[in-house]
């Protein structure tokens, strides 16, 4: 979230922001509520002068022994306006508050501007395609002919979009997140084993609320929110903090389910895993220097590409649009896996540099050696989303017998086995 001030300075730049993001911003009611502000102000201080006039009188008389009624009665109306006219600034600067978190982040001068999918870059392309000799079936029948993947009986227990692994499917789901987590501990990203429900303070923190407030999990009584990602609890882990400078960058790692209400309603997408409520995740957050966050941000994207790269996955880096980055992201690669079974690529991490935006809404700084504090700027990852990851092992590593083959980094968590099968899955 941007300071009032930086808006005022700033105006012409943050409209062009929200129109490249395709976000409305009430600019017209800004307006009127910064001129009502301003003239709330001229009042305030025209009757604050005319109370200190009364009360230097009101002073000077009491020392003469002297109270005179009509004064004491004129400067209790003056107080009783005053009130009335900071009550009302107030109520104004709540609403410009709530207009200011309705501003997007500015998108970053690298970001090609355009307003949908179709005017995203691919940046470069890693591993083959390979072409076959029988056709794939698509993972939501290979995966219930194996028995490994079970989302009639998930949908019996929960509801639609929500996935159910039994046996060595299972099994697969827990090497996944393991050799995750290690992988990345190894490259200097610290474990953390996070919360799955956060407070409105740190969905507020990471600009989920108060926009997407609806796409959310909520527990009413105790106004909690189960994630949607585990960026939210991780980037708040040092909410309200000062960082010192010589920490700088802190890379944290973290396993979750995530939950979003949103997913599910187009099409082709509602089969399978390709969109759910809830899904694991393993995520990568930075909280780095402003300087190096750029650095940073590559680092992030090769940290996520090691996963697809070790699992022997073929895919794309895509940088996104501006209108297809994010809210609160200033610039954002995608990783995309191709999935020959659904025939689609498959978005399974979205890297985002927020820059300063979260960090002021969340207040995490860093002190320098001189004293001087100023806003880290954060990042996040997937690293990487499972389900999208397993229909790509599912549909790549399928063989013609109708078996999947397991890569071999997976095998050493999964007991050695090589490859599912219907006779070797007890699902």
């Amino acid at each position: 979230m941007f300071p009032i001030k930086f808006v005022r300075e700033n105006l012409d730049i943050i409209k062009k922001a929200a129109e490249l993001k395709n976000i409305n911003v009430d600019w017209t009611l800004f307006q009127h509520l910064e001129q009502q502000r301003r003239q709330i102000i001229q009042v305030l201080e025209e009757e604050k002068r005319l109370h200190k006039k009364f009360n230097t009188e009101l002073a000077h008389l009491k020392q003469k022994g002297q109270i005179p009624e009509h004064l004491l009665t004129q400067a209790k109306q003056v107080s009783s306006r005053i009130k009335e006219e900071e009550d009302r600034l107030k109520e104004i600067e709540s609403r410009i508050e709530a207009l200011l978190a309705s501003i997007p982040n500015i998108p970053h001068s690298s970001v090609p501007e355009g307003k949908t999918s179709r005017d995203n870059v691919v940046i470069r392309t890693w591993g083959e395609i390979k072409e076959p000799s029988f056709e794939v079936i698509p993972h939501y029948e290979i995966g219930r002919k194996l028995g490994i993947l079970q989302l009639e009986r998930a949908a019996k227990m929960t509801g639609s979009f929500f996935p159910a692994f039994a046996g060595q499917g299972a099994l697969l789901v827990r090497a996944l997140i393991n050799f995750m987590l290690d992988l990345h501990r190894k490259n200097g990203f610290v474990e953390l084993w996070p919360p799955a429900l956060v407070n409105r303070a740190s969905m507020f923190g990471t600009g989920q609320l108060p926009r997407l407030e609806e796409d959310m999990y909520r527990l009413k009584e105790e106004d909690l929110f189960l994630i949607p990602t585990a960026e939210v609890p991780v980037t708040n882990y040092h909410r309200e903090e000062i960082i010192p400078e010589d920490k700088l960058p802190l890379r944290y790692c973290a396993y979750s389910p995530c939950f979003r209400r949103e997913a599910g309603a187009y099409g082709s997408d509602t089969r399978g895993l390709i969109r759910l409520h809830q899904f694991d995740k393993v995520e990568l957050v930075i909280f780095s220097h402003p300087k190096n966050s750029y650095d940073e941000h590559e680092r992030l994207v090769q940290e996520a590409e090691k996963v697809l790269q070790m699992l022997g996955l073929a895919y794309r880096v895509v940088l996104l649009c501006t209108g297809d980055t994010s809210f609160a992201a200033a610039k954002c690669y995608d990783l995309e896996v191709w999935s020959p079974g659904v025939k689609k690529w498959l978005e399974v991490s979205s890297c985002s540099n927020f820059e300063a935006f979260q960090a002021r809404r969340a207040n995490i700084r860093y002190r320098s050696a001189s004293g001087k504090t100023d806003y880290v700027h954060t990042l996040n990852g997937s690293g990487i989303a499972l389900p999208r990851t397993i229909i790509a092992i599912m549909e790549n590593y399928q063989t013609e017998r109708g078996t999947i083959i397991i890569p071999e980094v997976l095998r050493p968590y999964m007991d050695g086995i090589g490859e599912i099968s219907i006779d070797n899955n007890n699902g």
